[in-house]
């Protein structure tokens, strides 16, 4: 699929990003990608390319961009290194609430600026702490968001005042949401919690629990699992066809 590397003015700077798209003439419906917490690497541009594949225009920024030219981590050994776990652990430390909402109207307005995207709605679709985002951005940037899917994340209805779930009498999007069996992220009293607060603010929304482990949709990380990927794939594209 092309790719196009992007430079993104955010508040903060400027911020890397690719555009995905499909062969052929756009413009398409446009999709923000957020990454997991691995960051931006070969991992993320095949799920992008992937979605691309189906048609759509996919976004991916370097969420961390603040931390200029970062090394990239490796899923397969992070957690078993104490230096890098504590560098991962330290950059997602750094996403805190307000800077993700400053970012995401910064993604929103560009993807809908490029030529390649056909408007005025996009979708957004995210990966552990990347489904934080994607909701975060579904209920910060509500008139520009269509659809959100959040996948195997983690603390999305917890009791911190700045919990994404409190978003949602602000969203406006359709909303998926596949956590993962067993995670200790995610657990019932969180989904409960979940479904409670898109319910009463009246969001069209679907949870779901996938009968696999925590990071099961993306192909570097010990926990994926190829059938749950593919469950993923065939779900998020038919929300956002449905939706963009």
């Amino acid at each position: 699929m092309p790719r196009t590397d992007l430079t993104i003015a955010t508040p903060d700077g400027d911020a890397p990003a690719s555009l995905h798209t499909p062969d052929g003439d756009g413009p398409w419906p446009g999709v923000i990608l957020y990454v997991d917490a691995g960051g931006v690497r070969r991992a993320m541009h095949d799920m992008a390319a992937h979605l691309a594949a189906l048609g759509f225009a996919v976004l991916l920024p370097d969420v961390y961009h603040r931390h200029g030219d970062w090394a990239p981590f490796d899923m397969s050994t992070v957690f078993a290194d104490d230096a890098e776990r504590e560098r991962l652990m330290g950059m997602v430390g750094s996403l805190e609430p307000r800077l993700v909402a400053v970012d995401a109207e910064a993604w929103v307005t560009a993807l809908l600026d490029r030529p390649e995207v056909a408007g005025p709605r996009i979708g957004v679709t995210g990966y552990c702490m990347g489904g934080v985002m994607s909701l975060r951005t579904a209920g910060t940037q509500p008139e520009r968001v269509a659809a959100a899917a959040s996948f195997h994340a983690g603390n999305v209805a917890t009791d911190d005042p700045a919990s994404v779930h409190r978003l949602a009498d602000r969203i406006r999007a359709t909303v998926y949401v596949a956590g993962a069996e067993n995670d200790r992220g995610f657990p019932d009293e969180q989904r409960a919690r979940l479904e409670a607060a898109l319910g009463d603010a009246g969001v069209e929304h679907t949870v779901e629990i996938y009968p696999a482990a925590h990071g099961f949709a993306v192909a570097d990380t010990p926990a994926h699992d190829a059938a749950a990927e593919q469950r993923h794939w065939e779900a998020l594209h038919r929300l956002l066809a449905a939706h963009l």
